[in-house]
């Protein structure tokens, strides 16, 4: 089932996120709903307060990029109780940049480390503990961010987020476009 996607201003994406436990009601239906979602909204990852839920479950697929990307074939993974337990900070940052399905019509430039620390379970709850980076490292500090109620655009200079003030404004007032089913923010 294809689920609607809640637009900026939603007070669900400004929430941290809980773990869950194995016994969550109807775990394997939200996974399959969230992969569909995303395949039906052109995206890569959808992290579960993006469907209205406080809950710490983000999927991720990348398989849309393994033209370019062929490490990236048939990469489909769904992260339970995901966590960032440090970021490589004497590492390298690249600056890139970044959309999000939550906002619609906007995209910056966000510099992130290019290697991260997680913890996570899969979708048996066996635990993992490893060092992500390149593409993915960015793709999972995007979503993860939404577990902790932050949004790609508070990685932003004040000045760029200045300049883009009028678009937020627009979505908080449910004027914009996109070919996915949303859910706006209350007026």
């Amino acid at each position: 089932m294809i689920l609607p996607i809640y637009i900026y201003g939603n007070p669900v994406l400004r929430k941290q996120a809980q773990d869950i436990t194995p016994d969550y009601p109807e775990l394997p239906a939200l996974i399959e709903n969230m992969f569909e979602t995303l395949t039906e909204s052109d995206g890569v990852g959808l992290a579960a307060p993006q469907i209205g839920l406080d809950i710490r479950v983000v999927v991720i697929d990348l398989d849309v990029l393994s033209e370019d990307f062929p490490e990236y074939k048939d990469f489909r993974h769904v992260y339970i109780n995901p966590h960032i337990v440090e970021y490589d900070t004497d590492g390298p940052k690249e600056s890139m940049e970044e959309g999000c399905l939550s906002l619609p019509g906007i995209h910056e430039n966000v510099t992130r480390p290019k290697r991260i620390h997680v913890v996570y379970q899969d979708k048996d709850f066996n635990k993992h503990d490893e060092w992500v980076d390149g593409y993915l490292a960015r793709v999972m500090q995007h979503e993860f961010d939404h577990l902790e109620g932050t949004m790609f655009v508070d990685r932003i200079s004040p000045m760029r987020k200045q300049l883009i003030r009028n678009k937020l404004k627009a979505l908080l007032q449910g004027r914009y476009r996109c070919g996915y089913r949303t859910k706006p923010a209350k007026r």
